[in-house]
């Protein structure tokens, strides 16, 4: 990592705004500062968009900087009006606490907490919490303009939006987060706020209190909101959000996920979500544009990412299964691939029967239109089940000849897959 960490920045297309770029390159350089990133609990995982601003916070751990990593117990009961067009559900107290706990418990996987750098996780409900609404006003609300207020985007664009406007509730989320800048001046010493672009007016909001108070330095960085090279939000798969939480997106989708990017984005997202070396980033984007099929941006992004996530054992088994589907050779797969690929990997149909005749199978998984059409698919030699090529369009799958008891994969020619899975309960259904 270099030591000047934002030329590391600039150079990864990772620094969007500063309050002053010259004075805050200054002051990292001076010594070893405090900064911190907040991240508001409105799910129980974090999402792949999360990384950007998690990783950044690396970043400065590894150029010799203290991080902060926020959570935002009390905001998240508010809801940031930032990018949104219209008024969040307000959560309870329970389930944003519970939130709280999840989400910390993932983003603490990706500093060191340990050493003169070492990492700090606060909560600011620690501080909001028992604050009375007179002493928020006097020792907060004072020292913001409401004429300013409603120019920040997050306001002026919901208020210019024809029937919605905003809540004084929403409205207040910018003087909370600019109290948390403020607090942890005062107890860390914290002198840099990081987060995406569309935070600017909050966090600058917070440096200004800062300043108007304590009269200290305080600075701010802002990084790109991420966008796919076709202008569509990136983050989104065909099963939905990209979640770190391997209970919601498998090590295997995940890893597919970042597989299959376009070549058009593959390079930016080995610099954004990354520590690969520019120079290798810079190596990867010659081979592209010399040979774009042969994909080796891609699976260095793909190994990289679920490596930094999930960890090289959940890597290995992402690879080892997107291998043994591309293969058709499938006696390498673990209990554990086949749950992964119930589990969002490929489509599937659950069933309780006993057993169910391969034609059956074929037309219930979508695999064939009628019984007619598998049976000629069958008698071609043109379906599999568990990577054996089937003969006998009159072949029961029976439970006790299932992988693992519970696990038939069927294949249709070379890429058409589907699960055919042993549930127990409500009547049998097909699900993506």
């Amino acid at each position: 990592m270099s030591a000047d960490i934002l030329a590391d920045l600039e150079a990864r297309g990772l620094l969007t705004q500063s309050t002053d770029r010259a004075a805050l390159a200054a002051h990292l350089a001076d010594g070893a500062r405090t900064l911190y990133c907040g991240f508001d609990p409105s799910a129980d995982s974090l999402h792949v968009g999360n990384l950007v601003p998690l990783l950044a916070l690396r970043r400065f751990q590894l150029a010799g900087h203290r991080p902060i990593l926020l959570l935002g117990g009390a905001t998240g009961l508010i809801g940031d009006p930032s990018g949104k067009s219209e008024e969040r559900q307000l959560n309870s107290t329970e389930l944003v606490a519970s939130y709280v706990d999840s989400i910390g418990a993932q983003a603490r996987r990706f500093l060191d907490f340990e050493g003169p750098q070492a990492a700090h996780v606060v909560n600011n409900l620690d501080w909001t919490g028992g604050r009375s609404v007179i002493e928020f006003l006097r020792d907060i609300g004072k020292h913001f303009s409401v004429n300013a207020m409603i120019q920040r985007d997050s306001v002026r664009l919901r208020l210019e939006r024809e029937g919605q406007g905003i809540s004084y509730t929403e409205f207040s989320y910018m003087l909370l987060q600019a109290m948390d800048f403020l607090e942890l001046a005062k107890t860390d010493a914290c002198t840099l706020q990081i987060g995406g672009s569309d935070q600017w007016g909050n966090m600058v909001s917070g440096a200004d209190l800062i300043r108007r108070t304590l009269q200290r330095e305080a600075h701010v960085l802002t990084m790109p909101l991420i966008t796919r090279a076709d202008g569509t939000k990136f983050g989104k798969s065909a099963a939905g959000a990209v979640w770190l939480d391997p209970a919601r997106t498998s090590p295997y989708s995940f890893h597919q996920f970042w597989l299959n990017v376009a070549d058009e984005d593959v390079i930016r997202f080995l610099r954004y979500f990354t520590f690969v070396e520019l120079d290798e980033v810079a190596a990867l984007e010659t081979e592209l544009a010399a040979d774009p099929a042969a994909r080796k941006a891609q699976q260095r992004l793909a190994a990289a990412v679920t490596d930094l996530v999930h960890g090289s054992e959940a890597r290995t088994g992402a690879e080892r299964i997107a291998q043994a589907l591309f293969s058709g050779s499938l006696d390498e797969l673990t209990e554990a691939d086949l749950a992964a690929l119930a589990q969002d990997g490929m489509e599937k149909t659950a069933i309780e029967a006993e057993s169910v005749g391969l034609l059956e199978a074929m037309v219930r998984s979508g695999l064939a239109a009628s019984n007619g059409a598998a049976r000629k698919l069958v008698q071609s030699g043109g379906v599999s089940i568990n990577g054996v090529k089937q003969a006998d369009p009159t072949r029961q799958l029976d439970w006790s000849d299932a992988r693992f008891g519970r696990y038939f994969l069927l294949r249709r020619g070379k890429k058409q897959w589907h699960l055919m899975l042993r549930e127990t309960g409500s009547a049998a259904s097909k699900t993506g």
